[in-house]
């Protein structure tokens, strides 16, 4: 076990610095010795699930493999993990000390050590971060950055160097949470400002609105006062207001005064039934009085007569424009997954494992809720050796609970007080809920995303991206043309409305109603809200394979409800097929002759969550929620869902970053454990990465190389029988790489990645197979013969002939090609050799056509490939000169001459068909005289 000490009384420098250690050491666990500074302790009451912290007395030293100490050189900060120290330096453990405090009298024996004067500790730790060119999670890039804005005072404080600006910048970069960091940082104060601060705090006005604290004050003062934004941010800090609204006046001459008003909210836009619409908006309030800024902080100044009277009239609107706050219906995880007590801890973890899930609902058989327990109690049942156990003898049995209809802000404060991770959500006493910290978490990025109005990023036109751009992107700039605007949900529903054709939109409305009618949540996901996105609001998008999920919520269904939903809808068109997969609660409505659209298949799917036992093994499939329909898929870019139906049309949920690598063209996968279980997602990020124009992703293509490297392909094509449906996408994914008109720059990838081991371990390209690659698609295209062929097959069939016979025609069954293809690729060196020897003495025309007539076009082709020189030559003259030469007599031709029908017929043709290829005759007079010769009749 790796472990990393945060000294006593964690501040944010140490958590942040042992946060970024964890990323460089993957398994690393984090212990705090002793405690954490408050505002540190409120911020892990709701991030605590996203950091890999372990209790201390959790931790076995015994397993020890190495310790790292950050923001501390002294063993009297490590608290009761002090001896820790004595037992490393026993083992022979390495020990690795970072610090930035110089001139410490140290008493940490390490064998590491890293003491520079910067900032912060956390600044060291992201410069190894960048070095080793690795990326961070948001919550990750917002715990560093925390740590360097306390310690330098928002990079304000003397000790404050270069590096830690740009290390900080890397972390804004990275995505680190603004609204976080304001709220955790303090700013400091002038002596001006000091002074105002008690008056301000003596005369506030607050109330609760909405289940939103919102203050506000109008102050009299003697002259201008600078920063009155920094008292404003210290009264939202001190009060935990929600809104705050400061008017400062001052005399200027007679009865006019100069009126500043400073407006913040930490409220941001938020859903209505219409879609993402409502609000504070400040920036929308102060404009008449010519302020400026954004919706969430604006100010303005003015000259005015009657200062109260304007200000009273902003408090009024600012009161009226606070939103209801989302509930725990909104926000909630459903169905719940759960447990009976007498449930093992080791079976207990098996489920946590299987689901992702950091606790579990423990329900008696009336399934009456009766106690949570989390993924800590079960560490530390496990630790003291009690796996056996049933669980109830260490759950929370005296459990928090909540209604539907609880708003956010109350969540929100029983698990700040509570340090409540997760909390069930009853109705009546029915549990049809929960809601996590990560609910709270997604809702407040959605909220702040939504109140993003400006996304910059490279080569990037208004609403849209240029999918043609190959190279990699460069840095963001803010040239216009590198600013895409963040459609709110009603622009969404428009431009999807105008995107599709009328007919394919009027049948998402009927789909959609049924939904609503059924209480269930209807979305659109995948390729198509991926398309959206990419496609200018002017432009169409052609679609004709279409993926919905039904998100049944807590309403269930025995055969699904995108099942249940689909026979709803062929009730509607009779003439469609309706195809059901019951295993995966998946139907499919097929139009296959539409006479608007074409073929048209409406995939729709019951939400649903998947687990792998095993790497490379066949997921098990079961119903969930949407959100872990989403969790379940490949790639950020694939993981977004646009809701379609009432309430809420519109809504873009998108918790993995979607939107943003659409924006920086980059493939992301969202696990890192995802070409471990499926390796045909190597094939899938390739694919989508030469498709799009984009990059991948750093640290996915670091997942690829490691799931390469571990040998996992090995094991799964010898375990081959016990994963066909593993080869058959596979061999979709390849068709969809060879059948593209960028298939050189997907196989050119492909082998630069080491991917082409996923078929056999000693495949990869050459010059020779290049060659061979472009040879044969050079014939296809110019003889038109992929009329006759089928051109993924050929490109496949030549890159498998690099492979031995035996291995050969093992790939290519496993890859369940047609049995043509594997007798092809079995027998391809016998009739080159066949070939080779014959055609050795053949001078003639004839003599090459006779013995090429009996091989089949695609042989021919792939033996003409693999052998330009000599067999290439005499091949190409075949295929294209001497396969379409006609002998000038034909059968009828015969029986007018009178020569008797039967078995000479054939040989007379023959015949004369080689004499015309040899150039003996050319015309009907030759060959009756070449007959009359050879043939005369008797």
């Amino acid at each position: 076990m790796d472990l990393v000490l945060c000294h006593i009384t964690a501040d944010f420098d140490t958590l942040g610095a042992a946060i970024g250690l964890t990323r460089l050491n993957p398994g690393a666990r984090i212990v705090l010795t002793g405690g954490c500074h408050p505002t540190v302790q409120n911020f892990l009451a709701f991030h605590r699930d996203e950091y890999t912290l372990i209790e201390r007395r959790a931790v076995n030293v015994a397993q020890m493999r190495s310790l790292m100490v950050v923001d501390t050189q002294r063993r009297d900060r490590l608290g009761a993990a002090a001896p820790w120290i004595e037992h490393a330096q026993a083992t022979q453990c390495p020990i690795w000390l970072y610090d930035h405090h110089l001139n410490i009298a140290s008493d940490i024996p390490a064998t590491h050590r890293q003491v520079e004067a910067v900032g912060a500790t956390t600044t060291l730790i992201v410069e190894a971060l960048q070095a080793a060119e690795m990326t961070v999670t948001v919550a990750e890039a917002t715990a560093m950055a925390l740590g360097i804005h306390v310690d330098t005072g928002s990079l304000t404080f003397e000790q404050t160097t270069v590096r830690d600006v740009q290390a900080l910048a890397w972390l804004m970069i990275q995505g680190a949470n603004l609204r976080a960091i304001a709220e955790f940082v303090e700013p400091g104060l002038s002596p001006q400002l000091q002074d105002l601060l008690p008056i301000a705090l003596e005369r506030l006005t607050t109330e609760i609105h909405h289940g939103a604290r919102f203050s506000w004050l109008l102050i009299e003062i003697a002259a201008y006062v600078p920063g009155l934004s920094s008292l404003v941010s210290r009264l939202v800090s001190l009060t935990d207001s929600d809104v705050m609204l400061l008017g400062a006046y001052y005399p200027i001459s007679g009865e006019d005064h100069k009126l500043m008003i400073i407006g913040r909210s930490r409220l941001h836009t938020t859903a209505h039934s219409g879609g993402l619409t409502g609000g504070l908006n400040f920036q929308t309030l102060l404009q008449p009085f010519g302020g400026g800024g954004h919706a969430a902080a604006a100010a303005a100044t003015l000259r005015t007569a009657t200062p109260q009277s304007i200000f009273e009239q902003l408090v009024d609107q600012s009161r009226n424009q606070i939103p209801h706050p989302p509930n725990a219906r909104d926000l909630m995880s459903s169905p719940v997954r759960t447990i009976r007590p007498q449930t093992t801890i080791s079976e207990a973890q098996r489920i946590l494992l299987r689901y992702g899930h950091s606790g579990l609902s423990v329900v008696d058989a009336e399934d009456q809720l009766v106690g949570i327990i989390s993924r800590r109690d079960i560490d530390l049942a496990l630790h003291h050796g009690f796996s056996h156990a049933p669980v109830k003898g260490y759950m929370t049995s005296r459990v928090k609970t909540i209604a539907p209809e609880t708003p956010l802000p109350d969540i929100e404060a029983l698990m700040v007080t509570y340090d409540i991770g997760r909390l069930p959500v009853l109705d009546n006493s029915n549990l049809i809920g929960i809601v996590t910290r990560t609910d709270v978490l997604r809702q407040l990025h959605q909220d702040k995303a939504g109140d993003q109005t400006r996304l910059v990023a490279p080569s990037i036109a208004i609403e849209g991206i240029n999918t043609n751009r190959r190279e990699p992107p460069n840095r963001p700039n803010n040239s216009p043309d590198a600013v895409i605007t963040a459609p709110e949900s009603e622009s969404l529903i428009r431009r999807l409305a105008q995107a599709l054709q009328p007919e394919l939109w009027s049948i998402l409305q009927k789909i959609s109603h049924e939904a609503s009618q059924q209480g269930w949540h209807l979305y659109l996901v995948g390729g198509a809200v991926r398309d959206l996105l990419l496609t200018p609001s002017a432009q169409p998008i052609a679609l004709h394979d279409i993926d919905l999920v039904v998100d049944g919520f807590y309403q269930r269904v025995e055969i699904g409800a995108g099942v249940a939903l689909a026979n709803v809808i062929r009730q509607r068109y009779p003439d469609v097929e309706l195809q059901t997969y019951g295993k995966f609660q998946t139907a499919a409505l097929v139009w296959h002759d539409h006479p608007q659209l074409g073929p048209l298949m409406i995939d729709i799917a019951t939400a649903r969550t998947e687990f792998y036992p095993y790497p490379a093994a066949n997921p098990e499939v079961e119903a969930s929620s949407i959100r872990q329909d989403l969790y379940r898929r490949d790639f950020t870019i694939n993981a977004m869902a646009l809701r379609l139906n009432e309430p809420k049309p519109g809504v873009l949920l998108d918790f993995f970053g979607g939107r943003f690598d659409l924006a920086q063209g980059q493939i992301r996968v969202l696990h890192a454990n995802s070409f471990i279980e499926d390796p045909t997602r190597i094939y899938r990020a390739v694919r989508f990465a030469v498709r799009l124009g984009f990059n991948l992703e750093v640290q996915t293509e670091g997942f690829i190389h490691h799931a390469i490297d571990s040998g996992i392909y090995a094991k799964m094509q010898a375990q081959v029988a016990e994963v066909p449906a593993l080869q058959t996408r596979l061999k979709r994914e390849l068709k969809y790489i060879f059948a593209a008109d960028y298939w050189q720059s997907a196989l050119s990838l492909l082998d630069k990645l080491g991917a082409l081991k996923c078929l056999h371990s000693s495949l990869a390209m050459s010059d020779r197979l290049w060659h061979q690659l472009r040879r044969i698609t050079r014939w296809m295209e110019r003889f038109q013969f992929q009329t006759q062929l089928i051109p993924w097959q050929m490109r496949l069939e030549v890159l498998l002939t690099q492979l031995a016979p035996v291995v050969r025609r093992q790939v290519a069954q496993n890859l369940q090609l047609s049995d043509d293809s594997i007798d092809r690729l079995t027998h391809i060196e016998d009739a080159e050799t066949h070939l080779t020897t014959v055609l050795l003495n053949c001078d003639r025309p004839s003599q090459i056509a006779q013995h090429l007539r009996d091989r089949d076009l695609a042989t021919l082709l792939l033996i003409s490939a693999r052998h330009p020189r000599p067999l290439g030559q005499k091949i190409w003259i075949y295929l294209t000169t001497w396969a379409a030469v006609k002998a000038p007599l034909n059968g009828h031709d015969l029986k007018q001459l009178g020569y008797h029908p039967g078995e000479n017929f054939k040989v007379l043709l023959d015949a004369l068909l080689n004499a015309t290829l040899d150039g003996q005759i050319a015309h009907r007079d030759q060959a009756v005289a070449f007959l009359e010769t050879h043939y005369p009749l008797k």
